[in-house]
């Protein structure tokens, strides 16, 4: 069976006065059929950017992005097809739905756009999307601002179920909404995944919401993968002292684990370091860190890192 999403070499580079800013840089994975792969790093280390490459928003400098098998083109029926496959629930759901549009017509609208059903096939799906993400039809009327933040993210991954896709990816989708809401969102998209066998790419900076809701977590630095693997693996036996500290970064997991906090700020994508990019922050580096660059290989039964001194 096929990927619901594969990433081979994926580079997206960007010309700037000061130089090449390397956001992605060489990135290879997969996301199964109806799994969540999380992907997690600090602020900064590309992770938006290979978002936007993956529904088409970026085209990449370099790399193939491949969605159920099929390589994803740029010309318009190839963006077209790519959108039936793959969408996108943002961040700030307030500034990601038209405010003049009223929640009928925006979850409607890509059904027309696309020129799927009747008026009244529309409508019937856009009712069922609403009872599927819990909200009533009685809130199809309203427009974005008359509801509330975590009403607005239910109706972003309504819309973006519209089309069936096998593939979601959420950036950062909880990180704007209270706690509690964090929790009624993310229980939505893990009830909605058992359901309809839909794939996640869930992004996030918070390593604890990662582990919540994934089956798999990547871990990103500086537009590289360092460590992946099964999530329970990743976070019991983390390999890569990046993902150590990140665990740590949690007050609870600090205190068990006895890992310091990361010191000094995440070097600049325009000009990294030579070898290992993490080793200006690592406490482990070593001569050979600055010398080579280390690449993803085993650490386990599907576990891998990219590390001279993992463990």
């Amino acid at each position: 069976m096929a990927h619901a999403l594969e990433l081979v070499d994926l580079v997206m580079h960007h010309p700037t006065p000061a130089g090449l800013l390397r956001a992605v840089d060489g990135v290879d994975f997969a996301v199964e059929t109806g799994e969540t792969l999380g992907l997690v790093g600090e602020s900064g280390c590309g992770k938006s950017t290979l978002a936007r490459c993956v529904v088409g928003l970026n085209t990449p400098t370099r790399g193939v992005v491949r969605l159920g098998g099929k390589v994803a083109g740029t010309a318009r029926a190839e963006r077209l097809e790519r959108a039936k496959r793959v969408q996108m629930v943002f961040q700030d759901p307030m500034s990601a739905l038209n405010p003049r549009l009223t929640i009928r017509q925006i979850i409607e609208q890509p059904l027309k756009v696309h020129g799927e059903g009747t008026p009244a096939d529309r409508r019937k799906r856009v009712e069922m999307l609403m009872r599927q993400v819990g909200l009533g039809e009685h809130h199809l009327e309203h427009f974005p601002h008359e509801l509330s933040g975590g009403q607005r993210q239910r109706v972003s991954i309504a819309r973006a179920l519209t089309l069936e896709p096998d593939l979601i990816v959420c950036d950062e989708a909880v990180s704007a909404l209270d706690v509690s809401v964090q929790a009624q969102v993310l229980n939505l998209l893990t009830d909605l995944q058992k359901r309809l066998g839909v794939a996640f790419l869930f992004i996030s900076h918070d390593l604890a919401v990662i582990r919540y809701i994934s089956n798999r977590i990547a871990v990103m630095y500086l537009g590289r993968i360092v460590e992946i693997g099964d999530s329970e693996s990743v976070w019991q036996n983390a390999q890569h002292p990046y993902t150590r500290a990140l665990i740590a970064s949690i007050p609870d997991e600090r205190a068990k684990r006895g890992v310091s906090l990361l010191t000094g700020d995440v070097p600049s994508p325009v000009n990294p370091p030579s070898g290992c990019a993490f080793r200006t922050r690592c406490p482990l580096s070593q001569p050979v860190c600055a010398e080579a660059r280390p690449e993803l290989s085993a650490a386990g039964r599907l576990h891998s890192v990219a590390c001279h001194f993992a463990g």
